[in-house]
């Protein structure tokens, strides 16, 4: 998987019963962002979202319930003057998330609600909340 952003990674949206959708703030940063990580070298972007959320907030996905929303490119959240590729995917609502590994904090906030705040990762504001609005 060649890709000329700085950062590959997968992340997953997670909706609750009221539409809010699941947000992670990772351990010495300020913005928040859907749970995901990097890909690693043999891993496929569905595979990756998987294990990432699994290590951040203790979800167990099922596979066959993963759907793909989109890839995009855009600037990294806290990382000045790097970019990152994101292959997004949605999973219905499951239970017992929490914090883990290296995230300090959970929120779950309405895609309503997310265009009003200053502390969002560019790549959810500018590419997610738009195709989650569609």
């Amino acid at each position: 998987m060649t890709n000329s952003a700085d950062f590959v990674v997968s992340a997953v949206v997670i909706r609750d019963r009221d539409g809010r959708v699941l947000l992670v703030r990772k351990r010495g940063t300020s913005r928040y962002m859907l749970p995901g990580g990097k890909i690693e070298s043999g891993e496929t972007p569905a595979q990756a979202a998987i294990r990432e959320l699994h290590e951040e907030v203790g979800a167990m996905l099922n596979p066959e319930l993963l759907s793909f929303l989109g890839e995009w490119t855009t600037a990294a959240a806290n990382e000045p003057d790097h970019t990152v590729h994101g292959f997004i995917f949605e999973h219905p609502w499951i239970g017992g998330l929490g914090v883990q590994a290296e995230i300090d904090e959970l929120l779950w906030l309405h895609p309503d609600d997310m265009g009003a705040r200053g502390d969002l990762a560019p790549l959810l504001i500018e590419r997610v909340l738009p195709a989650l609005q569609r």
